[in-house]
């Protein structure tokens, strides 16, 4: 088959690489119909975070299951299924408290061990604990197949950014980054009830987009002058923050303008230079939480929203390309020229 695979720094190929096969009695093997090239997939791309040469490429996919293994219970041939970004048991202490991310058995997709989404087909571990069915009468929909497939990875996580900075009914909330995660976590805050959502970015059609998701308020501004924005217009700051993007200035600036007893959630993935002002957070009481987002816990309910037409990120998906497109879907958004590409192998 062809996949995306890692060939150094801008350097993404579609070679010929073997097929999955059954490996264990609870793997299945999928055929991708749906998959992304994801913000965090830039890092090494860019030569930022060290990939070994030839291994595969993509984490977020959806697709249709073709073979089962024989200890496999929840799944059978044909079911259209939608992964989250990592792989899980989905029977271990962690797994039980929906924290998949932590599973004993996790693994990631990718690399030079496992299959990946930027290809035609994938072997999934785990099958029963990792993967979500999807039900029969999104078959057919295109688009809403394309709502659903940010619930692989940007709109979960952007769900757990407002879930661990504590937005809830009437709060105020500000979201760092104008990224597909910080555009989701603008869906996201207004759906758990914030009545106020200031978005921090620079590009136009993004923050556009970020108030047509449900933000009140743009700031374009960056660093303390942000943060000394977002506090005088809400006498004091903001109650949640939801920090996007990972980088120290990110979280000096989501410190700074969260309200005294307010609450951060991280979701960014961590790339600092630094350590972040902890004294200033120490002496407003300001939480921090976050991490990693537990894809598989947060995919049923926000699946029954985006069938329900209750949420659609489906416009962060801002560019299709084929299998051959992907090394170009790279530089598009590495240019900053598409938010987030949506391949379909």
């Amino acid at each position: 088959m062809r996949a995306t695979v890692y060939h150094g720094a801008r350097d993404m190929r579609i070679d010929h690489v073997p097929d999955p096969t059954i490996q264990a009695p609870t793997d299945v093997i999928a055929r991708i119909t749906h998959a992304c090239i994801c913000g965090s997939d830039l890092w090494p791309y860019r030569g930022i975070d060290a990939n070994q040469s030839g291994g595969r490429m993509g984490h977020e996919w959806m697709g249709i299951i073709e073979e089962v293994g024989t200890d496999v219970r929840n799944f059978k041939k044909g079911d259209r299924v939608i992964s989250p970004f990592t792989i899980s048991d989905g029977t271990c202490e962690f797994c039980h408290k929906g924290l998949q991310t932590s599973c004993v058995n996790a693994q990631f997709w990718g690399g030079l061990t496992n299959d990946a989404g930027q290809g035609e087909a994938v072997r999934v571990p785990h099958a029963d604990g990792t993967l979500l069915a999807l039900p029969a009468s999104v078959e057919n929909d295109e688009r809403l197949l394309k709502a659903i497939l940010p619930l692989t990875d940007v709109m979960v996580t952007g769900h757990h950014a407002a879930i661990t900075a504590q937005v809830g009914p009437g709060s105020i909330a500000a979201v760092i980054g104008d990224g597909a995660v910080g555009l989701c976590g603008v869906i996201a805050a207004k759906r758990l009830g914030a009545e106020r959502i200031f978005i921090i970015g620079h590009r136009e059609n993004r923050l556009k987009l970020a108030q047509q998701f449900g933000a009140t308020d743009v700031i374009t501004a960056q660093d303390e002058q942000a943060a000394q924005e977002v506090r005088e217009k809400t006498q004091g700051g903001a109650h949640a923050v939801l920090e996007c993007v990972g980088t120290v200035d990110s979280l000096n600036t989501s410190i700074r303008l969260t309200r005294p007893g307010g609450a951060i959630g991280i979701v960014g993935a961590p790339h600092l230079s630094a350590l972040p002002d902890l004294g200033y957070r120490f002496f407003q009481n300001i939480t921090i939480s976050g991490g990693i987002a537990p894809a598989r816990a947060y995919q049923p309910e926000l699946l029954q929203d985006v069938i329900a037409g209750k949420i659609d990120p489906s416009p962060v998906l801002d560019m299709t390309v084929d299998l051959d497109g992907v090394p170009a879907g790279y530089a598009a958004m590495d240019a900053r020229e598409a938010i987030k590409v949506m391949v379909r192998p």
